[in-house]
Formats: C-alpha cells, structure tokens, sequence
C-alpha cells in the first residue's frame, strides 16, 4: 500500500460513498472501483461491501483504515522532521481553525507570515472548535484555533476574548425579553463533543436562567450568525451573538451580557498545540508569530 491507497482507505471510511471518495481524489469512479479491487487482490480480502445508498467497509477495511491512518501521520511526522533538521522555516504547516476564526481572523495572519517565510505552505483545515480538538489529540494538525473552553492537556496561549451581544433593531424592555420574538442560533449536529466541557448554547442558557423563569419566545432557528444579524436588521427579532459578529456598521442595539455577579460573559480564543511540536522549525516560528501578533492587539 502507498501513501494514495492510505488515503483512499481513509475517505472511503469518511464519505461512505465510492463517487464522493473519487471527487476527493480527484480520480473518477472507475478508477477508484478498479485500484480497491487490485487491493483486494492482492491482500486476499474484501475492503468494502456496496449497498442501495452507498458503500461500507468490511472488518478487514476498517482494520485496514486504521493501519492507514497511522501510517500517514508516521509518513506527515517524517515529512516534517527530514524538513525541519536544518532549521529552515519550510515545508507544510498544518492548521486547523474554528470556522469563525477562519474567516475574520486568519487569512490576513497568513498573508503575513507567507511574506515573511515564502517556502511555507498551508493544509487549512475549518470546522468547528471540537471537531478542531479532535484532530489535535489525532495529530492531523501541528496546531489548532479553538473558540470557548475546552479540555486540553498540553500548551495553550490564550489570543483574544469578545464580547456577547444581545442585538436587536431599537432598544428592548429586558424586563419583557421572554415575550420577545428570538432569532435562535442553533449548533450544527455532529458526532458527540467528547473533550467538550463548556459549549456556548450552555453560558447563554445559564445567563437566560439566572433572569428569566420563562424560556425565550423561538420564533426563527438559524445555522449561521450571519443570518441572525440579517433577520434582527430587518426587526424580525432580538438575538444572542457573539462580539465578532458585530460592528458599527451594522446600526444594532447592542447589550454585554453580563452575569448577575456582574462578572462580563466572554468567549475566549485559544491556540493549542504540543510542546514537543516546537521542535518543529515551523511550527515554534508560527507559534511565535501568532503570539506576538497577539500581544500587539
């Protein structure tokens, strides 16, 4: 097996499907249907069973998926240490970014650290903060931008902190918040936050018990914060968003939420990752980048 039927394994377990396995392989059905049989023939076995919706592994793909798993993050980690044993700053870095991050955060931070070190490339991966956490203890990533508090047993450097909102058209009667219609951020589901401690539907929830002895009024339940603000600027609602999500521009009310401590609700961003990944030229000239960029702000 090479490093494409590693990885060939890897989507096929992933996506379930032989169409969406080639798509990503950037190979088409056939070819992809024809290198799992030369596979099967040459180790004596079945590595997928075709149903009515899809495909799925067999015993022995699934065995087969964790070898090539591990075989490419030794392949990756090989990589990275024959790049970094002259101390150049060079090769891939691995990132993976909570999506919100990715989007207003990161891409100026990457045009500057590329003009600084132009033989560096990036694997950027986006998704959600546990997903994130998830492929660090995998080590699919050299380092990951979480948002909010999560479990995480070796370095973290804390970025930055915001705000949240309550945002609405014109100012609101707090006192009468239950009655008002609520635009309702709603977490994509995923595959269970195992690290997870403090997910950010819980702090809102909290706050809204501390006040409120009656649930809020949902009257719209959006994916994105996007099309929160949106349904709010058009007085369709109030809703409960993060700061980064809202500017001057935007002409809303805007309200900190704060405990009844008086204590201010914030969401945190943290950079993780493992001291041992310092040996790593890239990686500890990246994590110094970002933490002086950081302490800048």
């Amino acid at each position: 097996m090479n490093e494409k039927d590693c990885m060939m394994l890897q989507y096929l377990e992933e996506e379930q499907s032989l169409t969406k396995a080639a798509e990503r392989l950037y190979i088409t059905q056939p070819a992809l249907t024809y290198r799992i049989q030369q596979l099967e023939k040459e180790l004596g076995v079945p590595i997928i069973v075709k149903y009515a919706k899809g495909t799925r592994l067999t015993p022995e793909g699934k065995y087969l998926v964790t070898y090539a798993k591990q075989t490419l993050l030794a392949m990756n980690k090989m990589k990275d240490y024959i790049t970094s044993m002259r101390g150049e700053i060079k090769g891939v870095l691995r990132l993976g970014v909570a999506s919100n991050f990715g989007l207003y955060k990161l891409p100026p931070l990457l045009k500057k650290f590329k003009d600084l070190y132009p033989d560096v490339q990036f694997n950027v991966t986006s998704a959600l903060s546990s997903e994130i956490l998830d492929l660090l203890h995998q080590e699919e990533v050299h380092l990951g931008v979480i948002r909010g508090e999560y479990h995480w047993p070796d370095a973290r450097y804390h970025l930055h902190d915001e705000p949240i909102y309550l945002i609405s058209k014109d100012p609101l009667d707090l006192e009468r918040l239950p009655e008002l219609p609520h635009i309702h951020f709603g977490e994509p589901k995923v595959r269970a936050m195992s690290h997870s401690q403090f997910p950010f539907s819980e702090t809102i929830q909290a706050w809204w018990h501390e006040r409120y002895q009656a649930p809020p009024t949902i009257t719209m339940r959006v994916d994105a914060y996007e099309t929160c603000k949106a349904m709010v600027k058009q007085g369709l609602g109030y809703s409960i968003v993060p700061g980064v999500f809202v500017t001057p521009q935007d002409e809303l009310h805007t309200v900190d939420l704060v405990r009844l401590s008086g204590e201010p609700i914030r969401r945190h961003t943290w950079m993780l990752y493992r001291e041992t990944s310092l040996e790593l030229a890239i990686v500890d000239r990246f994590v110094q980048f970002m933490k002086a960029e950081h302490a800048a702000i």
